[in-house]
């Protein structure tokens, strides 16, 4: 079983803390970031078993088949956090588990969520105002069908709650809060607390690692042609008639190419810092989303309203 869990926040260095540790040599983690094993129910119900999504324990297990005696094998599944019963299930079989969050200021955080759910296509509203606030109409038709967990967006920031579930299942100094403007600010220092967290040597060098923002998108239509096409590529059986057509006419090296460049810059926009895309909503959200960083500060008795600009807020 792994030994530790980068338990969430999705959008939130979750990835790059991933990459880091990795290098570790008194770390293995597996090259399938994201199983998700222990929150199912967080899985799209078409999604078949994979080696990086295994359904069964003996298959989620031979991830970390790799990992040498000697090492603390570890996994990333960011939306952890979200899941009502995933601490539960993983203290059900490793109860020393280490858990590592990063909270993030909400508004921001929702932003940068919204635009990864349109760039993965599991957000059809590329308007971050509007999917906001489609969340009510979402939740009322939940019953008739499945309704993706990730675009109830007030969910993924009750903060308080997510770390009670956590300390119900793991004493606090099995949890590890980071908060994402301090692993911003000093990148080094926070791998470097992780791996003080983990009793792993926290002496040698690390290897900084910078993800790329990701792009807004312009156009939904050239967006999942694009998704389309490139589905076509691998899976040409299950692909519909048009994206087949244009993936045989138009070869991978012209549509990797210039055409590919082209493309690029009618479908998406470069990324804006969020207060730039829309001041107004950002302020409302934050408004909205007062209470719950109220209560995530008394929570870690720390003052998150003032680091985040809540103070400011009349």
């Amino acid at each position: 079983m792994p030994d530790f869990f980068i338990a969430g926040h999705q959008k939130c260095g979750t990835t790059a803390l991933y990459m880091m540790l990795q290098e570790h040599p008194q770390i293995f983690m597996p090259r399938a970031k994201e199983p998700r094993y222990f929150a199912p129910e967080l899985r799209p119900p078409s999604q078949p078993e994979t080696p990086s999504w295994p359904g069964r324990l003996d298959r989620y297990m031979e991830l970390f088949s790799g990992a040498l005696p000697d090492q603390l094998a570890g996994e990333a599944s960011p939306q952890y956090i979200r899941s009502p019963t995933a601490a539960e299930r993983i203290a059900e079989l490793n109860p020393q588990a280490r858990m590592i969050v990063i909270l993030r200021e909400p508004a921001a955080f929702l932003r940068s969520f919204h635009q990864q759910m349109v760039a993965t296509h599991e957000e059809g509203e590329k308007e971050f105002r509007t999917a906001i606030e489609l969340e009510p109409t979402r939740r009322a038709q939940a019953g008739d069908g499945f309704l993706p967990p990730q675009l109830l967006y007030s969910e993924h920031v009750r903060y308080a709650e997510q770390l009670r579930r956590l300390y119900a299942s793991f004493p606090k100094e099995q949890v590890l809060v980071l908060i994402y403007d301090d692993f911003r600010a000093d990148n080094e220092g926070a791998v470097r607390e992780v791996q003080r967290f983990l009793g792993v040597d926290d002496t040698l060098p690390l290897q900084q690692v910078e993800t790329k923002p990701l792009n807004t998108v312009r156009s939904m239509p050239m967006h999942r042609l694009r998704r389309a096409v490139r589905h076509a590529d691998f899976n040409p059986e299950q692909a519909g008639p048009f994206s087949r057509a244009l993936a045989t006419l138009v070869p991978k090296n012209v549509r990797r190419g210039a055409l590919s460049k082209a493309y690029r810059r009618i479908a998406y926009a470069p990324p804006q810092p969020p207060d730039e895309a829309d001041k107004g909503f950002m302020r409302e959200l934050r408004v909205r989303h007062r209470d719950q960083v109220v209560a995530i500060s008394e929570y870690l008795d720390r003052d998150l309203v003032a680091l985040w600009g809540y103070d400011k807020l009349s």
